[in-house]
């Protein structure tokens, strides 16, 4: 349905749809990071007797696993929220920001886990050699 020149009409049901799958999505990712969290900690407990340099490298490990996958599910809610509706000008740039700032952090993160840039994926870390 139009609603004006260019314009689209999203219907209620479709937009509270959306918002409930945004808020699915953002629930999912706090609870990732949040569950994350807590396994990680169990874990560093619960394991086998180790030295205290890999229990926090293995705590760092899962916790920030948890968080990536926290971070990519945030997007996705900010995403869905942003597309729903006919977005302004300002709330995509708001979005484009919000998204830098969180895929920045993944990646951030992920170059801290494992050590090594993305592109140099046949290296490994020091301490995986030995």
């Amino acid at each position: 349905m139009r609603d004006g020149p260019g314009g689209t009409h999203v219907s209620p049901m479709l937009q509270r749809m959306v918002d409930l799958a945004a808020t699915g999505f953002e629930a999912g990712g706090t609870l990732a990071m949040a569950a994350g969290a807590v396994v990680a900690l169990i874990q560093v407990f619960v394991g086998p007797a180790r030295t205290a340099r890999d229990v926090v490298l293995e705590f760092r490990q899962r916790l920030g696993r948890a968080i990536i996958l926290g971070l990519e599910l945030l997007v996705a809610a900010d995403i869905l929220r942003t597309v729903s509706v006919r977005p302004t000008l300002n709330e995509v740039l708001v979005l484009g920001i919000i998204v830098a700032i969180r895929t920045f952090l993944s990646f951030s993160l992920e170059v801290e886990l494992k050590g090594r840039w993305p592109w140099q994926e046949g290296r490994r870390r020091p301490q995986d050699l030995s």
